[in-house]
């Protein structure tokens, strides 16, 4: 499915939007993502921060589990949005990891402070040797 310039603008101003309702009171960098679905429904989250700060929820991982626990399994595009950033920031490794699971290699990714600074680029250039997909697909686990 292809997905238009002006989709992924839309998505992203959803995620900007999601970035507001952010819990930062550590770190006040507001993150927020939204998760295009198959059918058109955008889900969002925003980046849940605790003074353990390992418990922290990335935005990207906050929209993914709301999705998940509706039922939603698979994904079509992804923006992140960092207002506070100066530069673009994408998402760390355990998003990438976690969004593998959930979207194939070919799903679009924005993410920037702003849709002038955005970088779009696929999950597959931001996580290239996903090697496990073959376990949930033979469920051999081989």
């Amino acid at each position: 499915m292809t997905i238009s310039d002006e989709q992924l603008q839309s998505l992203f101003e959803k995620a900007l939007e999601a970035s507001k309702h952010a819990y930062i009171p550590y770190s006040h960098f507001p993150v927020g993502a939204a998760l295009l679905t198959e059918n058109g429904k955008i889900i969002t989250g925003a980046n849940i921060e605790n003074r353990s700060f390992g418990l922290t929820n990335c935005a990207e991982r906050s929209a993914i589990f709301t999705a998940a626990s509706q039922g939603v399994r698979t994904f079509i595009a992804i923006a992140v949005a960092t207002p506070a950033s100066d530069y673009p920031v994408g998402p760390c490794g355990a998003c990438r990891q976690v969004l593998s699971e959930f979207a194939p290699g070919e799903t679009p990714v924005v993410f920037g402070p702003d849709w002038k600074h955005c970088v779009k680029t696929t999950l597959g250039v931001l996580y290239p040797y996903d090697s496990l997909h073959e376990l949930a697909s033979n469920g051999s686990g081989r």
